[in-house]
């Protein structure tokens, strides 16, 4: 992969979208997040719950999955059970459990052999991609003597499954986890870096919670005639303008999908080229799906601006710092529009505006100067900065 000559390149991408009542994202007390800044209080949702949604659309569009789980043991042991293999439960899950105990991560034993509840589970979230499962499974086939020989009953016993192989399988990624990393240091050379940064998503302006009483009828008792309800309780909701901010470490991503392609740089490339695409739509596109049933917030962004920088990431969210006050007769979008495109010019102008290589913005409402060139829709402006980020390393402009 030809990374020493590669020219740093970010993409980032900001994003300015209301979402009307919603509670997009709670805490331990079922309460919405917030965030002061500024002085005020403001509607958050961490990076976590916007990355989830982001993650899971990404790997539609991308074709590629993985997954984060403690029971690698059942997850094998479902696929061990499947038509293709046909083994019984107990065999699967032993066979699970050898595969834990092999791969040097610690974990523990829920149950006993022979129990439905028993399984192996890691102490830890691990990352793998959805091939990776099925070759642990494949791997357990080749070795059955050995796990019929030796059951795993305590978190201290050792598997006779070849633990090189096992590690090897884990320690194998794909597009999912070559974008987003993996924090994995039980496995040798299994960590990944990211390649994408993503920040809380917090409201341009002041965002008070506020509770909403509810009540749910019995409809047998009021088909009865009689009143009152079934159920009473409280929620919390908000609504405003959010701003999000994401980028793309060019030279990492390369980095990281270089290594399924070490010998062939234009098939990794290829690959990175896609997956920015794909990161770069599903951003945009994705919403925390958290309550959606009872708000359906499924707004569209109201202005999405892409600059390729060949310095280092730059996030908008100071053009905030100072809450958007509501336009006269109502309304934070054009008012954040307008205070967004005032930061952005002062700080390309103190940055430098050589260090950007390209900047487009697709939005709704009027024309503005200081993003960059207007293309008409997100998907235009996707392939405008992927376009954009990678012309360098293929000899265009």
């Amino acid at each position: 992969m030809p990374t020493a000559h590669t020219p740093a390149c970010f993409v980032d991408v900001h994003v300015l979208q209301s979402v009307p009542v919603s509670t997009l994202n709670r805490d331990d007390l079922n309460a919405v997040k917030t965030v002061d800044y500024g002085g005020v209080r403001r509607t958050r949702v961490s990076s976590q719950s916007w990355k989830r949604a982001l993650r899971e659309e990404f790997q539609e569009e991308i074709g590629q999955y993985a997954t984060r789980t403690r029971r690698i043991c059942k997850a094998v042991a479902d696929v061990l059970e499947g038509e293709e293999h046909g083994w019984d439960r107990q065999q699967a899950r032993q066979a699970g459990a050898h595969i834990v105990a092999a791969s040097g991560i610690k974990f523990e034993i829920v149950g006993k052999p022979g129990e439905d509840e028993y399984e192996a589970t890691t102490n830890g979230l691990v990352y793998l991609s959805s091939e990776s499962i099925e070759e642990l499974a494949v791997l357990a086939t080749q070795h059955p003597e050995k796990i019929k020989k030796k059951k795993i009953e305590k978190k201290t016993d050792k598997s006779q499954l070849p633990a090189a192989d096992v590690q090897e399988i884990i320690r194998r990624g794909n597009l999912v986890i070559h974008t987003f990393g993996r924090m994995l240091t039980e496995v040798n050379e299994a960590h990944v870096d990211g390649a994408v940064q993503v920040a809380h998503a917090f409201t341009t302006h002041r965002s008070d919670v506020q509770v909403d009483y509810f009540t749910a009828v019995d409809d047998l008792t009021a088909a009865w005639g009689e009143t009152g309800s079934g159920h009473l309780s409280e929620a919390e909701f908000s609504a405003g303008t959010f701003y999000r901010f994401a980028t793309i470490d060019v030279r990492e991503l390369l980095r990281n999908v270089g290594k399924a392609h070490p010998s062939d740089p234009r098939d990794a490339s290829e690959d990175a080229r896609n997956v920015a695409g794909a990161f770069l739509s599903s951003f945009i596109r994705s919403l925390p799906q958290a309550k959606k049933n009872s708000t359906a917030p499924h707004t569209a962004p109201d202005l999405v601006h892409i600059s390729v920088r060949s310095d280092r990431p730059l996030s908008f969210a100071a053009a905030f710092e100072t809450p958007v006050r509501s336009a006269q007769g109502g309304g934070h979008s054009a008012a954040s529009r307008d205070q967004l495109v005032e930061y952005a010019q002062a700080a390309t102008t103190l940055m430098g505006s050589d260090r950007i290589l390209a900047d487009h913005w697709a939005g709704t409402g009027k024309d503005v100067d200081g993003l960059g060139t207007r293309v008409t829709s997100f998907d235009a402006l996707v392939q405008a900065g992927v376009e954009a980020a990678f012309a360098p390393l293929e000899g265009g402009a």
